[in-house]
């Protein structure tokens, strides 16, 4: 219902539009002091109409195209690709309707173009003082075309940008809001993603490597930490097994750090894996072998206290 509304208002207007320019004249009730009145509304209904009329199309379009698109798919690379060109040169052809409406309204007033006569003879200065005005608008956008065409960020990118982590929900000509995982939104211009760098964790894929990292005693025995790794991560459907890597990538005086590598689909999901992963491998040292958790040592020989670097305990090892 509301679809065909906003097809029948442009339709009434232009209605009007062509009774106020045809009708009027040659009706005997109206007075001659009116026609240029009523010709000069009727013109800028008819400029108005079609101009409405022209973005009911354009929005009936996209939500066509729209209908068409499965953004919700897991590979939607080239569908998320498509709908961000669209959004922006559906913004460009907005703001051009809008201009060429606006400029030809006023055109229909002798007054005004005479006006915009005189001030063409000085376009050349006032061009220059408008340039440098309007630069950094005219800069962010043409960095809107820009993310159009090349594309370094799309709409659901995963990205990280100002150390926050969000999902691309919007991009305009000017400025492109983020979805922060809590729900705030950041909103940055164009500009930002041609200035500073910014990390995009689904440029060619959603799919991501994380990391858990486990602090233990030397004692830990790595092969029981393997395959107690191995069995979790074939008991969850979080892991999409590509990757199930556990390594010992450091080794203090008062321990060693344990590195799970696990892979996922995309990066919500790489989130709630590492989540598990760490828990259960906790809980899992903490059951099976709760000596090698990490703690320091205090060592007494023939009666001296010799200490680690660590803060002393009571324990004696």
């Amino acid at each position: 219902m509301k679809r065909i509304i906003k097809f029948i208002v442009p339709f009434l207007l232009l209605l009007v539009a062509v009774y106020f320019k045809i009708f009027v004249e040659k009706s005997e009730l109206v007075s001659p002091d009116w026609y240029y009145f009523f010709n000069k509304v009727g013109s800028i209904l008819l400029i108005v109409s079609i101009a409405w009329g022209l973005m009911a199309i354009l929005r009936a379009f996209k939500k066509v195209i729209l209908s068409r698109l499965d953004t919700s798919q897991e590979d939607n690379l080239r569908q998320r690709k498509f709908l961000t060109q669209f959004n922006i040169m559906e913004s460009i052809i907005y703001f051009l309707i809008v201009l060429i409406s606006i400029g030809a309204s006023l055109m229909l007033f002798e007054e005004v173009r005479q006006l915009g006569i005189s001030l063409f003879a000085s376009a050349g200065v006032a061009g220059i003082i408008i340039g440098f005005a309007a630069q950094k608008l005219i800069a962010t956008v043409l960095a809107g075309l820009q993310i159009a065409i090349t594309q370094p960020i799309r709409i659901d990118d995963v990205v990280i940008i100002e150390n926050e982590w969000g999902r691309i929900e919007e991009i305009t000509l000017t400025y492109v809001v983020v979805k922060i995982w809590d729900q705030r939104r950041l909103v940055v211009p164009s500009t930002y993603f041609f200035e500073k760098p910014f990390q995009n964790w689904t440029r060619n894929t959603s799919e991501i490597l994380g990391t858990v990292f486990l602090y233990t005693d030397y004692h830990v025995p790595f092969d029981a930490l393997r395959e107690e790794l191995t069995r979790l991560l074939e008991s969850t459907p979080l892991w999409d097994k590509r990757v199930n890597v556990l390594q010992v990538t450091d080794a203090k005086e008062y321990g060693v750090e344990i590195r799970a590598l696990v892979s996922a689909k995309d990066s919500p999901t790489a989130w709630d894996l590492r989540v598990f992963i760490r828990e259960k491998m906790i809980e899992f040292i903490q059951k099976n072998y709760s000596e090698s958790l990490p703690r320091t040592r205090v060592v007494f020989e023939q009666g001296e206290r010799k200490s680690t670097t660590n803060i002393p305990s009571k324990k004696k090892a």
